[in-house]
């Protein structure tokens, strides 16, 4: 029988380490492949107030790094320290710690980089005659020649540790990675110009443009920058963010663009979340925007965006990773609410609307609602003012758009009914006007309408408009089926309030089980049932312990009723385990909703008139999310004339 332990492993003493290796064991934390080296050396570059960093590679990163930067470069009675373990001027104690306000702190990567490469730094400060050089081999100090600031060389890495080499990527793949640590910090720095050369030629660049004698101005310069490093397309198809929430001893910020639903990827490469303008890839961040996009994403498609968090230094600790890519936040819902309500409320505004000018007003409540849009034409049909009551139906020849109120059958089957213009005036107040649906204009002093008129249908499916840009074509099905989406969730919002008592709302209505489904539970399952038995209870849901290991479901949501309960409860246990209890509700009730309005909402083939085509675009116009119905695919899309010249070959 051989022992698991050898004798020479168990007779081994307990002893100290000796400073080379555990400046390895340092550096294989630290140090992952020539970007991690990058990105450290750009972190300390921007630490020293530069404004120009060029960063200069061969064979991937792996023969040579250089980074220059004009900062304030390092005083040459500090030069030795600089490569020493745990050495560093960001911070001296542990309220410097706690408060962290710059990129590198923890005094280790200069030292794990020396321990693995060949590492040389050139620098000078605006007190030195001339430059000095430092030898990070042999610790020789030697005087040498360049401007002010700082460069630092970086030859074959891992040459210490060849094993580690054997891990990395081609050079193309190494280079790609470097390339991407850069953009990272040219995205939260716009006022900075970087350059990267790679063999001896300029693989890319991102330069500030400043206007001499006027102050830089800041948001411009953001708009720009993201322009240049996520191309222009971002930058035309992205929408402002910016929502500011109260907290304790302070105020977070979100701010940033998101991309429109239309420009989603099928991968999460173009998602960027800084924090105090650090690069992070938040669990929480990340689902609070996945959260915001939740009803305007078709399939598993990812979305776009560059979002900058702003808050004070001490709610967020980043000491957490070696990468200091992770950050740990103090108050983590909050955090959750301000980032998922300031993508939502930028994504709520019609991209209609946005073609017109007319972007939603910044009436950001204390309760974090946003007011309902004025339609441009100044006909607002969500006023309180409103003599159509909120349950009345769209103008679709009487089709109720509430499943649970529905006849069968329409009032009207006749298209060019009275009755139609009659809902049509009542709904937009139009009253007094002639029946011709050409009288539907909007008034002299406005803007054409953003959706245009109405001027045909085709095979019962699409709405033919026309509007200043070109043509517009429409998904009447998914079109009104947004628009009775969001009635839905607006009225549902407005019952849950009138039903609000004390910390307890009225529970969906649900379903009892003759028969109660029981499963084998696990440990967080059996736990997450019993501290959250009054949302599962809201949910319309009952969940009870049958044993210490099993759970039994008694009751589910009517509307669910057929579906597998057992699936059911495991996955609501398993949202509520992960996130808060008012996300999933949300989220479940939402998921109802959307079911109800797709049964709703007007059927293909159904034969609309002008008067009733133009009624939806108008409801489109103002409703929020308009641009893609519940499953995330676009309800229109815009043909502009130079499009329609180019099928035709116009002017060629």
């Amino acid at each position: 029988m051989v022992s698991s332990t050898s004798p020479a492993q168990g007779s081994r003493p307990i002893s100290e380490l000796p400073d080379t290796l555990i400046s390895q064991i340092a550096a294989g934390e630290v140090v992952e492949r020539p970007a991690s080296v990058v990105r450290e050396l750009v972190d300390n570059a921007l630490d020293a107030g530069a404004t120009q960093i060029t960063v200069r590679l061969s064979s991937g990163g792996v023969r040579l790094i250089s980074v220059e930067d004009d900062g304030c470069g390092i005083p040459k009675n500090q030069l030795p320290l600089a490569l020493r373990r745990h050495a560093t001027s960001k911070i001296a104690n542990l309220e410097d710690l706690e408060s962290v306000q710059t990129m590198g702190f923890r005094g280790e990567a200069l030292a794990a980089i020396n321990a693995i490469a060949e590492v040389t730094i050139l620098t000078r400060t605006e007190q030195d005659a001339h430059a000095w050089l430092l030898d990070g081999g042999s610790g020789e100090l030697s005087p040498g020649a360049r401007g002010l600031g700082t460069s630092i060389e970086v030859r074959e890495l891992f040459f210490a540790t060849p094993a580690r080499r054997k891990f990395l990527k081609t050079d193309a793949t190494e280079l790609a990675h470097c390339i991407e640590a850069v953009r990272r910090h040219a995205l939260a720095r716009p006022l900075v110009n970087f350059a990267i050369w790679h063999d001896g030629k300029l693989v890319d660049q991102w330069r500030t443009t400043l206007t001499e004698g006027l102050a830089p101005d800041p948001m411009a310069a953001v708009t720009q920058r993201m322009g240049d490093v996520l191309g222009s397309e971002f930058r035309e198809k992205s929408i402002p963010v910016d929502l500011s929430l109260p907290v304790d001893g302070g105020t977070l910020r979100v701010w940033g663009r998101a991309g429109l639903p239309d420009h989603a990827r099928a991968r999460a490469d173009q998602q960027f979340s800084y924090v105090n303008g650090r690069y992070v890839r938040d669990k929480v961040v990340m689902h609070a925007a996945r959260a915001a996009y939740e009803d305007v994403l078709h399939g598993h498609r990812q979305p776009v965006y560059v979002i900058y968090l702003e808050m004070d230094p001490g709610r967020v600790d980043v000491n957490v990773h070696p990468t200091k890519i992770e950050v740990r936040f103090r108050d983590s819902r909050a955090v959750h609410q301000a980032v998922s309500k300031g993508i939502a409320q930028a994504l709520a505004q019609p991209r209609a609307g946005l073609m017109a000018g007319q972007a939603f007003p910044d009436t950001h409540h204390a309760s974090g609602q946003t007011a309902r849009p004025t339609p441009p034409w100044g006909v607002n049909r969500f006023d309180a003012q409103d003599q159509t009551p909120d349950n009345a139906p769209l103008a679709t020849s009487g089709q109720n758009p509430l499943p649970w109120r529905q006849t069968g059958s329409y009032v009207s089957q006749r298209p060019d009914s009275a009755q139609a213009v009659q809902e049509l005036q009542a709904l937009w107040g139009q009253r007094g006007q002639a029946d011709d649906p050409s009288a539907m204009r909007a008034p002299a002093d406005h803007a054409e309408w953003p959706l245009g008129r109405a001027i045909a249908q085709i095979h019962g499916v699409y709405v033919l408009a026309q509007n200043a840009h070109g043509l517009v074509i429409v998904d009447m099905h998914a079109a009104h089926e947004r628009i009775v989406y969001e009635r839905l969730k607006s009225q549902l919002d407005a019952v849950q309030t009138a039903l609000h008592d004390g910390d307890r709302v009225k529970a969906m209505a649900s379903q009892p089980l003759l028969i109660p489904a029981s499963f084998a539970a696990t440990p967080t399952e059996m736990a997450t049932a019993q501290s959250h038995a009054d949302t599962l209870e809201t949910l319309g849901l009952s969940v009870e312990a049958l044993s210490p290991k099993t759970l039994a479901v008694r009751a589910v949501p009517t509307t669910l009723a057929d579906g597998d309960p057992v699936a059911l409860a495991r996955s609501v246990l398993g949202e509520l385990s992960q996130h808060e209890a008012s996300t999933v509700i949300t989220r479940a009730q939402n998921e109802l909703l959307g079911t109800m309005a797709c049964h709703g909402a007007v059927r293909a083939n159904r034969q609309l008139t002008l008067t009733e085509m133009d009624a939806l675009l108008r409801q489109m116009e103002i409703t929020e999310r308009s641009d893609q119905c519940n499953h995330g695919r676009p309800t229109w899309q815009q043909l502009s004339m130079k499009d329609l010249d180019r099928l035709f070959l116009r002017g060629q």
